[in-house]
């Protein structure tokens, strides 16, 4: 500590370590913090590469999760939904590099096993017939018991990571569908005057095509609750167009429980003009700020436990 600093905590009258301690707590209260998950993938991507056995067997994709699992570290701010994404991706990786490895040890146990029992059949032959068909017996169960195990673990490893990561893609190409963005709230599909004619809150027919998708969408999902919220521009008085807004939310709201999606996973609020996204002077920003966002909430994540054979 310099005299300049020695000098200030004499002159503010506390003690030199309880400041001490105090700006310690605050520059550390500033710090950013990891994505949720992130520690768990890490221990995971160390447990496979101080394995022995596994971490020299499958060096190109050892390598891709490393740099996943560096980048799942990296603070995001206040994008909740982009961590959360490179967490599950990177928990995608390190499964695959896991499988990949154990299955390329599978074949090479196979591989050993194999020249194992060639020798041992070579040396059976000086034996006496009865001896040598027990030992050759033995050594073929235990083989193929062996094998098996070891096979059947390294598919069913490589098969779910596999199934993950369609599922991962498959979601991404359903969001792009959508055409909804990615925020800290979930999800947000925002449809504009497409659903209404002016100052109506019932339906157009053509408007019905991208709640179709959002039906299909949570019938994919059903784990998934919908915030509907309703929003207007500032023509016209606060009550009417706080009314309008609620109006247009319900009108959502039904039309998606007639799709069969239940009640229970959907919310509609009219938000009035409270909240533009843009300024209500042109005609272009008053057509933005007329829009219904639906809002489509973010499951946590959950991060799966590898099993060490």
């Amino acid at each position: 500590m310099n005299t300049s600093t020695h000098n200030l905590f004499r002159f503010t009258g506390f003690p030199v370590a309880t400041l001490a301690i105090l700006m310690l707590v605050a520059g550390c209260a500033t710090a950013p913090t990891n994505p949720a998950g992130s520690a768990e993938v890490r221990s995971k991507m160390d447990r496979l590469q101080s394995n022995t056995t596994l971490a020299d067997l499958a060096p190109v994709e050892i390598r891709e999760a490393e740099t996943s699992v560096e980048l799942a570290e990296q603070p995001v701010g206040k994008d909740v939904a982009l961590g959360e994404y490179r967490v599950y991706m990177a928990d995608r990786k390190v499964e695959i590099a896991m499988a990949k490895a154990s299955t390329r040890y599978a074949e090479e146990q196979r591989m050993g096993l194999s020249q194992a029992r060639d020798d041992a059949r070579l040396d059976a032959r000086t034996r006496e017939a009865d001896m040598a068909h027990r030992q050759t017996a033995m050594a073929e169960s235990e083989t193929a018991a062996a094998r098996s195990s070891a096979v059947v673990a390294a598919a069913d490893a490589a098969s779910r990571a596999a199934d993950a990561a369609r599922d991962a893609e498959k979601l991404q190409r359903q969001i792009d569908e959508l055409k909804a963005e990615a925020t800290d709230r979930g999800l947000v599909l925002t449809l504009g005057n497409t659903l209404f004619a002016t100052g109506r809150s019932d339906l157009k027919l053509a408007g019905q095509t991208s709640l179709d998708k959002l039906v299909v969408f949570l019938n994919e999902y059903p784990d998934r609750s919908v915030a509907i919220e309703g929003h207007t521009d500032d023509v016209g008085s606060l009550e009417m167009n706080q009314t309008l807004s609620q109006h247009r939310a319900d009108s959502v709201r039904s039309y998606l429980t007639q799709q069969g999606i239940q009640s229970r996973r959907l919310t509609a609020a009219g938000m009035g003009e409270t909240q533009p996204i843009a300024d209500n002077l042109s005609e272009s920003g008053r057509q933005q700020n007329r829009r219904v966002e639906v809002v489509i909430d973010n499951p946590p994540i959950a991060i799966p436990t590898a099993s060490t054979n």
